[in-house]
């Protein structure tokens, strides 16, 4: 896989994490049918905060990580 695949990739997987976020916190706090749901409701949007956590913030660093390499290797002297 090549590095522009991969970092689309993983900023995609970032995207993702964070829709799903907010989709959480949007369930927690505004939606009155996952509230008339109880705890099944909570259980609900806190997967879904969970799994953009577990979406974004790994991916972050390795982006990251990339980037810093690859500037690292545009800035050496041949």
């Amino acid at each position: 896989m090549t590095d522009a695949k991969l970092i689309l990739l993983l900023k995609t997987s970032i995207s993702i994490g964070l829709c799903l976020i907010l989709l959480g916190i949007y369930f927690h706090n505004f939606s009155e049918a996952v509230e008339a749901m109880g705890v099944t409701g909570i259980i609900i949007s806190a997967m879904c905060i969970a799994l953009g956590m577990v979406l974004s913030l790994p991916t972050k660093m390795y982006l990251t990580f990339i980037l810093v390499r690859r500037e690292a290797d545009k800035n050496q002297p041949d």
